[in-house]
């Protein structure tokens, strides 16, 4: 941001560079936010809508899915329609997308909203990565890096000001999630009227023939789509089961999750050393290394101490991927254009939201139900037997639609206790789903003001807390395979480049 303005192409001498940069990182904050805020609503969405693990997988996933279809579709049409045009629909579907969340009657509505949220954190990427690589074409991976300081450093404005909210009573998601309306506001009012660049391919006269040839006949190309499917994965799919997993276990998620994003934010603003240093190939490969022992430490995290300990070595490894593996696609493929960035950025969003966060969801309900199978079972069994015993003679004295939830309960309590009966195991996902439909009457029990059943809900949640914590635990280990391979990737283009004399970036105009 210091370069003179003499020195840039005439057709930008006259934008405001500083408050073009400084808009862009407050447009990602509302996308880090967002993401911040979705994670951490997680249990409470679970909890009050009576939701399996797959079905907050699913709209844990859509809250990331979402943004690969908005680049999919609306990153190769940057060079036409603008970049402005494009932060102007994130706008609109930032606004949409929380309201949708905040007036949802269930799970549907719930993953609709989480998915036009999601999309305008797709047109924000869409939109400012070409942005801040036309703004400083001469050090794109390093500003990529500051720009990207603010992905992390979002989710520790959202994530603490999600936990002030629960310290002084105001804790319920809906707030959490109305926290994400702050950043787009000022966004809105810093860029939607301001005079953008062009693109960089757009100014070097790249053709959308041209850009897609470049991008998809690209070997190197390919290879780095490949990694971007590991890298997002590894850095996003625990990220976003942190605050659950964690707080499942008695243990701070969300404190957890900003304090990672904390170090990952103070890293990527030193991302010059670093890359200069290593490399950016050189870099990719140390965040590999350290992120397969990070995460898999993290796994066994069960204590406080022992969960930020992990957290700090996997916030180092994570910390560079992905604007790293922006800036080595605009430094190396620079002709793919923001076709190549929105590409790289929707594969990544799209394997973790379609497959790591869905899949890291039905991993922790096949571990869970193992732990309470075995664990609990006996445990298990014998509150439910209560709970069919109490909870039909207490609801008449229920206040209004409490009646309806006690009997619902029941019902469910019935069926996987004559499931039992029958087959001689805990039925799955039942089990798991009465257990939480019992915590969520501790409402409807305390309106009867029964002290025989009030006890049951919080023995419910000391049964399946324990077991939640354990499942989500256990899907954080399923990642770190994958981890491990882009080792020997970004190990072999580590050494391709010392072979050569080290790395290079590639001229536009040179790259036909």
């Amino acid at each position: 941001m210091s370069e003179p303005a003499s020195t840039l192409p005439s057709n930008r001498q006259s934008l405001n560079r500083k408050r073009l940069f400084i808009g862009s990182c407050i447009a990602l904050i509302a996308t880090s936010v967002a993401f911040a805020t979705v994670g951490d609503i997680m249990l409470s969405l679970k909890r009050e809508f009576v939701l399996t693990n797959a079905q907050v997988g699913w709209i844990g996933g859509a809250a990331l899915w979402g943004f690969a279809v908005s680049q999919v579709l609306f990153a190769p049409l940057c060079d036409n329609l603008g970049m402005r045009f494009l932060l102007r629909g994130a706008f609109v579907a930032h606004l949409a997308g929380v309201v949708l969340m905040v007036v949802s009657p269930g799970f549907w509505m719930l993953f609709w909203g989480a998915l036009v949220i999601a999309m305008g954190n797709g047109l924000v990427e869409a939109a400012c990565n070409p942005l801040v690589a036309a703004l400083f074409p001469e050090n794109k991976t390093v500003k990529l890096n500051q720009f990207h300081v603010w992905f992390p450093g979002g989710i520790v404005l959202g994530g603490l000001g999600a936990f002030a909210l629960s310290q002084v009573g105001l804790g319920s998601w809906e707030l959490k999630l109305g926290l994400i309306l702050i950043p787009t506001a000022i966004y809105g009012v810093m860029l939607l009227g301001e005079r953008f660049p062009p693109t960089e391919g757009a100014e070097a006269g790249v053709s959308m023939k041209e850009m897609f040839r470049s991008t998809f006949l690209s070997p190197l190309m390919w290879l780095l789509i490949f990694c971007m499917m590991i890298t997002a994965s590894t850095e996003l799919g625990p990220n976003r089961w942190v605050p659950a997993v964690l707080e499942a276990g008695g243990i701070a998620g969300i404190l957890v999750l900003a304090y990672i994003n904390g170090i990952m934010a103070a890293l990527r603003y030193k991302a010059e050393a670093f890359v200069e240093r290593l490399s950016p190939t050189g870099v990719l490969l140390v965040s590999a290394v350290l992120s397969a022992a990070g995460l898999m430490w993290l796994s066994y995290a069960e204590t406080t101490i022992m969960a930020f300990a992990s957290a700090t070595l996997f916030a180092v490894g994570v910390c560079f991927f992905w604007p790293t593996m922006l800036g080595v696609v605009s430094e190396r493929v620079p002709r793919s254009g923001a076709l190549g960035l929105g590409l790289m950025g929707a594969v990544g969003m799209a394997t973790v939201g379609l497959i790591t966060s869905p899949q890291m969801g039905s991993v922790a309900d096949t571990y869970a139900h193992e732990y309470l199978a075995t664990e609990q079972s006996q445990s298990t069994v014998q509150l439910m037997e209560e709970v069919a015993a109490t909870y039909p003679e207490i609801a008449p004295e229920a206040e209004g639609a409490f009646i309806d939830e006690i009997n619902r309960v029941v019902g469910s309590v019935q069926t996987v206790l004559a499931d039992h009966e029958t087959t001689g195991t805990l039925p799955e996902p039942e089990t798991a789903n009465v257990l939480r439909s019992i915590i969520d009457s501790g409402p409807a029990v305390a309106s009867t003001g029964s002290t025989a059943a009030q006890p049951l809900p919080d023995r419910a949640a000391e049964i399946l807390l324990p077991a939640d914590n354990y499942g989500g635990r256990v899907s954080f280990r399923y990642i770190v395979p994958f981890t491990c391979l882009l080792i020997l990737i970004f190990g072999g283009l580590y050494i391709r480049d010392r072979q050569r004399g080290g790395y290079a970036v590639v001229d536009i105009h040179d790259a036909k």
